[in-house]
């Protein structure tokens, strides 16, 4: 007997190494969830099939892998929908599995078709690739094809749809090819343009590694470090890419919000860009802080899509591959051409620091609200060691960037479409993708984790190590400054105390996880030790000046340089 295709699928998400789904396991996938769990894998089923998109990208993101998420047929797939327009946008490897009616009901004549709409059409724009498995034996095609395309060239989202008998169909199937047998596995630089990038390291006297998020869900942490360490110099971070490798945590500064950060850029002569799009959070690479000194600045690109180079400024070494092969390649070509530490660099690590303590010591203490500085200096002050930080929300973001005190190794946000809601979900797949071993801080926006607070029952259920900060101003945040400044007062709609009886911590202890309402802010690091003790997800709310947060968002002039709106 043949081996149905909801088992085939199986085997060829576990080639590329795989073992995790996100979905509500109705009746169209519950036979796949079943079985999944019966090999061993984690089967997560979410609230919404959004939340679940979400964990799928942040577990891809925690692996370097695929994330694999599914929606039964019709309202199932709808609810899937923004979730593949955030993927797009965040360039997240993320494959959606769609469950349909039978083929019988596509061209069918007759109306009122319970469940039933065409959905690809509603997918096309957002994905790289849309498949639907029409007939069982071409299941092993499309998803090679889904596979292949997701992680070719700049990543993105998939969409496969099988219709519900396909599923249950067991066809005999050839035997399970190895990815490289149908993919590009590995994907180098040319040899000349390693040559040409290592010739203008070793004539550059200030070069500076720019650092976007890529760096990070590509997993490549080691010989970026190795890179830095060759290279003897600072590393920038990119809106993006706000984490940090290890053992480079005081030579890496954040572009824009760090004194020591501009001073690297607008000293540089050489720019090693790396994972980052070269867009409006970076001024394309040419305004602003890049202004001074660009005729003269140099700068190597690497980059797995070819249609990128050139787009926003001109690039001098396009180095087309994968970071995780191309950066090995300047690591063992750089071996032969010593260097000495960048002029500015030991003066830029005793900046940062001096910056970072003076940021901790003026963000204002004993006030009742909290000042969101003094919430975000306290918290991150707090941060464990290898806890991985998820930040969702507008304001509360914003000063994250400013008074953060960690450096933690891996950091997550919705940065390239500013999605709100995505925390939660996100710190649950972190969570789950690194089997619940290490701490994850969400600190979020109480309007920002109400989109998915209904998650709070799937992270006390998969017993998760997730502490949820939440700044609390009882208003819509940064649209309250918004109303303000353009009509000289809020609106009810947005303005503060619309919820001032809402406790989260309440709410989370009906959900079976521990909450706490901390109203000072010497009290918040006790409780984030206490969250981080009792064994289960907790709720650290913490009620913050509206006002406060509303209207002195720190930064918030080169925030708006990005984009005149």
């Amino acid at each position: 007997m043949g081996t149905p295709v909801y088992e085939r699928i199986l085997h060829l998400l576990e080639a590329e190494g795989i073992n995790t789904l996100f979905g509500i396991p109705d009746p169209g996938f519950v036979h796949m969830a079943v079985q999944a769990e019966r090999r061993g894998w984690n089967v997560v089923a979410p609230h919404h099939e959004q939340s679940g998109a979400f964990m799928a990208d942040a577990w891809s993101r925690m692996t370097g892998k695929p994330g694999v998420c599914f929606g039964t047929m019709g309202p199932g797939v709808a609810n899937l929908a923004a979730a593949a327009i955030v993927a797009a946008k965040e360039n997240s490897p993320t494959i959606f599995l769609a469950g349909n009616r039978g083929r019988e009901a596509e061209h069918r004549v007759k109306r009122g078709r319970i469940q039933y709409i065409s959905q690809p059409q509603y997918f096309e724009a957002a994905m790289k690739y849309v498949g639907v498995i029409e007939y069982a034996h071409q299941a092993d095609e499309v998803m090679r094809e889904a596979l292949r395309v997701c992680q070719s060239g700049k990543p993105g989202p998939v969409y496969v749809e099988i219709p519900i008998h396909v599923l249950q169909e067991m066809p005999d199937w050839e035997p399970l090819q190895a990815p490289d047998d149908y993919r590009l596995i590995h994907q180098g630089a040319s040899a000349p343009m390693v040559e040409a990038a290592v010739k203008l390291i070793g004539e550059a006297k200030q070069p500076i590694i720019l650092a976007g998020h890529g760096i990070f869900t590509a997993r490549p942490h080691e010989s970026v470090r190795a890179l830095a360490q060759a290279m003897a110099c600072p590393i920038i971070q990119t809106s993006g890419g706000t984490a940090f490798i290890k053992g480079m945590e005081d030579r890496t500064f954040s572009y824009g919000f760090s004194p020591s950060a501009i001073a690297a850029v607008e000293a540089s002569d050489l720019v090693i860009a790396i994972g980052t799009e070269l867009g409006e959070p970076l001024h394309f690479g040419l305004g602003r802080h890049w202004a001074a000194g660009d005729a003269d600045r140099k700068w190597i690109y690497v980059e797995r899509d070819p249609l990128a180079f050139g787009v926003n400024r001109k690039i001098h070494v396009p180095l087309l591959g994968d970071l995780r092969d191309v950066v090995p390649q300047l690591v063992e070509a750089l071996k032969a051409v010593p260097r000495v530490p960048s002029p500015g660099l030991h003066a830029w690590i005793e900046t940062q620091a001096i910056f970072k303590a003076e940021l901790a010591e003026s963000a204002p203490r004993g006030t009742m609200p909290v000042h969101t500085a003094r919430l975000v200096t306290e918290a991150t002050q707090a941060f464990p060691r290898d806890g991985i930080m998820v930040r969702d929300g507008g304001s509360i973001t914003i000063f994250t960037w400013t008074y953060s005190q960690a450096t933690p190794h891996d950091v997550m946000w919705n940065q390239n479409l500013g999605h709100l809601g995505t925390g939660l979900p996100y710190a649950i797949g972190a969570a789950i993708a690194t089997g619940g071993q290490r701490p994850v801080m969400l600190i979020t926006g109480d309007s920002s984790i109400m989109f998915h607070i209904s998650e709070l029952e799937t992270a006390v259920r998969k017993k998760l190590p997730v502490i949820i900060i939440i700044s609390s101003d009882y208003a819509w945040g940064l649209e309250v400054g918004v109303y303000r400044r353009a009509f000289g007062e809020g609106s009810p709609e947005t303005e503060a105390h619309w919820g001032k009886q809402v406790r989260f911590d309440k709410i989370a202890e009906g959900f079976g996880a521990h909450g706490e309402f901390v109203e000072r802010d010497e009290d918040i690091a006790p409780a984030i030790v206490r969250a981080l003790a009792c064994g289960r997800p907790a709720v650290i709310q913490v009620p913050v000046d509206p006002d406060k947060n509303a209207t002195e968002a720190p930064n918030y002039a080169e925030y708006s340089s990005w984009a005149a709106y």
